[in-house]
């Protein structure tokens, strides 16, 4: 391969800079001119029927119920992991007790899902399966005691699993011992 002179690595150079230059500036003009343009998109007047309102917990009542499951689990000496969800089954808190396994983890915010979403404690929900048994493979769900629903008015607002003591029995009561704390 022939090497190239000082002028033609120089001039080579200057052009690499350029198309950069070029594309960057392309870029920076593209997303400019998609955001002025995106400003005059009409807007759409929605009757007030047509829209629905849904209560929520806050992070910080998310974060009391967690910390009181936790707080009942390490009173007894159990290394839990704590997990609260929204409504829609996303995760608010997350607390990973010490000690706690690695796969109580997952199993907390599943079991935290599987409750808001059917407004039942999983452990009531775990005996369903006996008639139904295709639910658990329903994805991101844990038919095992643990999990426990957070209700405002009889409509689930959030859900909070507990997993890692020895039954789920101890999980479903730490579970509720976070629910209780929201009711004080």
């Amino acid at each position: 391969m022939k090497k190239l002179s000082r002028r033609a690595r120089v001039a080579t150079g200057g052009a690499v800079i350029a198309a950069v230059a070029a594309g960057t500036f392309g870029t920076v003009s593209a997303n400019a001119s998609s955001a002025s343009s995106a400003g005059a998109a009409p807007v759409a007047n929605v009757k007030s029927g047509d829209t629905v309102t849904s209560s929520r917990l806050s992070v910080d009542a998310a974060a009391e119920a967690a910390q009181a499951a936790l707080d009942a689990a390490e009173k007894e000496n159990e290394k839990v992991t704590v997990a609260v969800v929204d409504r829609d089954g996303n995760t608010v808190v997350t607390l990973r007790g010490d000690g706690a396994g690695p796969q109580s983890y997952e199993s907390a915010q599943r079991k935290a899902y599987t409750a808001v979403s059917w407004n039942a404690p999983t452990s009531e929900l775990a005996k369903r399966l006996a008639q139904a048994p295709n639910l658990k493979d329903i994805p991101g769900t844990l038919f095992l005691a643990g999990g426990t629903p957070v209700a405002v008015k009889g409509a689930p607002v959030a859900g909070i699993g507990v997993a890692g003591a020895p039954s789920g029995d101890l999980d479903e009561k730490f579970a509720a011992a976070g629910v209780a704390a929201l009711g004080h």
